[in-house]
C-alpha cells in the first residue's frame, strides 16, 4: 500500500526559518507588513520545502511568490529563445522570478507531466510555449488554480492564448506573389504536428483556390535549411517554378542553396518568399522577403494577460498581426 507523503505545513516552513506561524501566513497571504529581508527568506524556504498553499488561498494572496513558471520543449527555435528571453526580462522588471521547466518530450503525456510539477512549486501563473511537432488532439492537464497562458492556437476551452496570426500572414505571402504575375506559388510545409505549418498550408491552398489558380502538390520540410534544401531540389527536378512561399526562413535558405546549384537566379528565375523574418533574413544573398513576427511582442503580450489573470482578469485570446517584409527575392516573372 502506497503512504502518501505528509503534505509541508506554514508550521514546518515557520520552524525551518525561525519564525512564527503568523509570519509565514502573512507572506503566503502577500500581506506588507512583513521585513523585505525575513520575506525572502521565506518565501525561499517555502520553494525548497514545496510548501504550495491550496487553490483557495493561492486566490486570496495574489502573488505572493513571485515567479513565473515556463514550459517549453526545445531552445533551439528561434521563436521560442526570443520569447523567454522577453518573459524573462519582463517579469524581472516586474519583480518575478522566473522557473523554467523543460519538455523531455514533445508529447501531451511530458507536458501535462511538467505542468504537474511545476503546479507542486510556488508558481503564481504558468506560460507554456507549446512544442511545434505536438499532437494536435492531445488533452492538456493545466494545474488547478494557477492562471494558465499557452502560446499557441486554443486549445482548452477557457485557457487564454497568444498567437500571430498565422492564416492573415500567409494569405499576404501567397497574395503578394501573385500579384507580381506568378500564374502560382509552391510551397514548401513545415513539419506535420505542427500547428504554424498547418495554418500556413492551409492558408496557401485557400489563396491559391480563391484566386482559381493550379494548386501543385505541396512540398514537405521539417523547418531545418536541409529540408528546404531537399525540397528545392526534388521540385527543380521535376519542374521550373517561377514562385516559391516556404513556411519558415530556415527553409528559405536552404532553397536558395538548391536554386543556385540548379544554375538559376534569385528573383529573375525563382522567386522565394519565408516566414519569420530571423535576424539573418536580410543578410541573405540576395535580402529575403519574408512575413515578420514579432516574437519579443509575443513573450510581452503572455506574460501581460498572465499577470492580469492573476490579478482577477479574465482568459483572452491575443491575436497578433504579422507583417509582409518586402527585400530583394521577390520579382515578377521573366518574359
Amino acid at each position: 500500500m502506497r503512504v502518501q507523503e505528509r503534505r509541508t505545513s506554514l508550521r514546518d516552513v515557520a520552524q525551518a526559518v525561525g519564525v512564527s506561524v503568523q509570519t509565514v501566513s502573512r507572506v503566503a497571504n502577500g500581506e506588507p507588513n512583513v521585513a523585505p529581508e525575513k520575506r525572502e527568506l521565506v518565501l525561499a524556504k517555502m520553494r525548497e520545502l514545496g510548501y504550495r498553499p491550496n487553490a483557495a488561498a493561492r486566490a486570496i494572496r495574489r502573488g505572493s511568490f513571485r515567479t513565473v513558471g515556463v514550459v517549453y520543449h526545445s531552445l533551439h527555435s528561434v521563436g521560442t529563445h526570443r520569447s523567454l528571453e522577453e518573459i524573462s526580462e519582463r517579469a524581472a522588471e516586474s519583480g518575478y522570478a522566473t522557473t523554467l521547466m523543460p519538455l523531455a518530450a514533445s508529447s501531451g503525456q511530458a507536458a501535462n507531466g511538467a505542468f504537474t510539477r511545476l503546479g507542486e512549486m510556488a508558481v503564481d501563473v504558468l506560460i507554456v510555449i507549446l512544442p511545434a511537432p505536438f499532437g494536435i488532439d492531445e488533452a492538456l492537464q493545466l494545474p488547478e488554480g494557477v492562471p494558465a497562458v499557452i502560446l499557441g492556437p486554443p486549445l482548452v476551452d477557457g485557457v487564454a492564448t497568444v498567437d500571430f496570426d498565422q492564416d492573415v500572414g500567409a494569405r499576404q505571402a501567397v497574395g503578394y506573389l501573385l500579384d507580381l504575375g506568378h500564374q502560382t506559388v509552391h510551397h514548401i510545409t513545415g513539419p506535420p504536428g505542427s500547428f504554424s505549418a498547418a495554418s500556413r498550408l492551409d492558408a496557401w491552398r485557400a489563396v491559391l483556390a480563391e484566386r482559381g489558380r493550379v494548386l501543385p502538390a505541396a512540398r514537405p520540410g521539417d523547418w531545418s535549411p536541409g529540408s528546404g534544401y531537399r525540397a528545392m531540389r526534388q521540385l527543380l527536378a521535376e519542374e521550373r517554378p517561377t514562385a516559391v512561399f516556404a513556411a519558415n526562413d530556415q527553409m528559405a535558405l536552404g532553397a536558395y542553396r538548391a536554386i543556385i546549384e540548379a544554375g538559376l537566379r534569385i528573383p529573375q528565375d525563382v522567386s522565394v518568399l519565408g516566414f519569420d523574418d530571423i535576424d539573418e533574413a536580410e543578410m541573405f544573398a540576395p535580402p529575403l522577403t519574408t512575413v515578420r513576427q514579432d516574437w519579443g511582442l509575443l513573450g510581452r503580450e503572455s506574460l501581460r494577460v498572465a499577470l492580469e489573470m492573476e490579478r482577477g482578469a479574465p482568459p483572452e485570446q491575443v491575436r497578433l498581426a504579422t507583417q509582409l517584409v518586402l527585400r530583394a527575392s521577390t520579382a515578377a516573372p521573366a518574359g
